[in-house]
């Protein structure tokens, strides 16, 4: 019996050249994953995670900074010395996002112009800049409410926060040509989990830091001294994933520069449909994670976290992104299974509903805290799931249009894993303005109604108008031909 030429032992075999270049990489051939190109993808997904889980935390550092700006309800600097007002703080949540989201753009591009490995060095040194900034500008502080950094220089440093939002777009379109078909949903879900957890890290970790840094320098409360340790604290980590990519880490000769695929991509209707629903998913996560620490201050300003480490108060808004990091792969696993618009589906479905519900909590005379916290934790779960079942859904769409009818197990070719790489760049480009909307509504919200009740229904019908999308663009005219994506 012959061996067909895309399995043959000579033919399959990886060639390994000078800068951590690999030749002949193809994940869709058996007898080369199996051997060694399952290991080698491994150790680039592990690594990749890591440098993407920094850039998450980086870019995530001001949605729990920014509040410790802000200005007291009796109209007293906060405990740093700042007193910017309530939109500044949105302002200052909202910018990083929004420069993130435009820095994907470019960032996608990179992996095909200068190599994953490559790239993930640079992408990761960029983060010193915005760290190193962060501390200077809020160790500035205002001495008896005078001087201090502006408003204006501390939103150009929330700002540099950006270069950890671009890192996504250059990750995810780095892995997806490392795994085949059949495993990418759940190999993206866990790459992109890995770095949405930063954002959960970050608000978790810095009321510690800065706990644990008054006690040294004062023993006892907050210290303008201790603010900055926000930004220092990150820079020996970031330091370590660039010498881990330079050691450990791959660029693949098979993701080559194809502009065309660029090009061909921005014309296919698909993209544009997924980039909204992606705003819908992602930008949920991302943009409710955002104003989240700074949601429950305003809403619940007397309570009291049940969670002390030393002299440290831990905001339970660490809790959002934690859970809808941790969902995000098993999204991509159920949508490798059952198809990712019928997860999506759901994925809304519950999204809607725990909208619902927090409406519901927040109209009764005394809100409860914890059926509050609980209903939003249910909608950062369907964010997660929500985010790993649309990331399996973009490679499929794509490979069907390229005519391949097994789409959801089998890769297309390269031509199309090219497209592909594009396209979940640029769609997590578009989804990352949900970052910056999120703050805008609910500041929106605030200044014209005095409540965050408004912006909750208007998310609760962007939810309905997603399920009905992703039903009419991709469970129906799927389903009539008897498959799924």
């Amino acid at each position: 019996m012959s061996t067909s030429p895309s399995q043959d032992s000579s033919e399959s075999r990886l060639i390994y050249r000078k800068g951590r270049w690999i030749d002949g990489w193809d994940p869709e051939n058996t007898t080369q994953w199996e051997r060694e190109g399952q290991k080698v993808a491994n150790r680039n997904l592990g690594f990749s995670i890591y440098a993407e889980f920094l850039g998450f935390v980086v870019w995530q550092l001001w949605s729990i900074v920014a509040v410790q700006l802000q200005v007291k309800a009796d109209g007293s600097p906060g405990p740093y010395g700042f007193a910017f007002t309530s939109s500044q703080v949105f302002w200052l949540i909202a910018i990083p996002s929004a420069v993130g989201a435009t820095l994907r753009f470019p960032y996608t591009f990179m992996i095909a112009k200068l190599g994953g490995r490559n790239w993930t060095m640079i992408s990761a040194a960029l983060l010193l800049i915005p760290t190193i900034w962060m501390s200077f500008a809020i160790a500035n502080h205002p001495m008896n409410g005078v001087g201090g950094t502006s408003w204006a220089m501390m939103m150009f440093v929330a700002a540099l926060g950006g270069f950890g939002g671009g890192n996504f777009a250059s990750s995810m379109a780095n892995i997806t040509f490392f795994f085949p078909q059949r495993t990418k949903g759940w190999a993206l879900g866990l790459n992109a989990a890995g770095g949405n957890i930063g954002a959960a890290v970050a608000q978790f970790s810095v009321p510690i830091l800065i706990s644990v840094t008054a006690g040294a320098v004062t023993g006892i409360g907050p210290n303008v001294k201790n603010l900055p340790i926000a930004g220092w604290f990150w820079i020996l980590f970031i330091v370590i994933a660039i010498v881990c990519a330079f050691l450990f880490m791959n660029n693949l000769s098979s993701a080559k520069a194809d502009f065309a695929a660029y090009g061909v991509v921005f014309k296919e209707p698909h993209l544009w449909l997924m980039s909204l629903l992606y705003i819908g998913t992602f930008g949920s996560f991302i943009g409710l994670g955002g104003v989240f620490p700074k949601l429950i201050n305003d809403v619940f300003p007397n309570y009291n976290t049940p969670i002390h480490i030393g002299t440290a108060l831990i905001a339970l808004s660490f809790l959002g992104p934690l859970v809808g990091s941790l969902a995000r792969p098993y999204g991509g696993r159920l949508a490798d299974r059952f198809g990712g618009a019928w997860i999506t589906v759901i994925a809304f479905l519950v999204m809607a509903a725990g909208t619902s519900a927090v409406i519901a909590a927040l109209k009764v005379s005394s809100p409860s805290f914890w059926v509050f916290l609980v209903c939003f934790l249910v909608i950062f779960v369907a964010t997660g799931v929500g985010n790993g079942s649309m990331y399996r859904m973009i490679p499929t769409v794509f490979a069907y249009k390229d005519g391949q009818m097994d789409a959801r197990t089998k890769s297309a070719g390269i031509a199309t894993v090219r497209k592909t790489s594009a396209a979940l760049g640029i769609i997590a480009a578009f989804g990352a303005y949900g970052g910056f909307l999120m703050p805008f509504l609910f500041n929106l919200s605030k200044n014209n109604y005095g409540d965050y009740i408004h912006v909750l229904w208007w998310l609760l019908a962007s939810y309905v108008v997603f399920l009905i999308i992703t039903v009419i663009a991709y469970v129906v005219p799927y389903a009539r031909k008897g498959t799924r994506v």
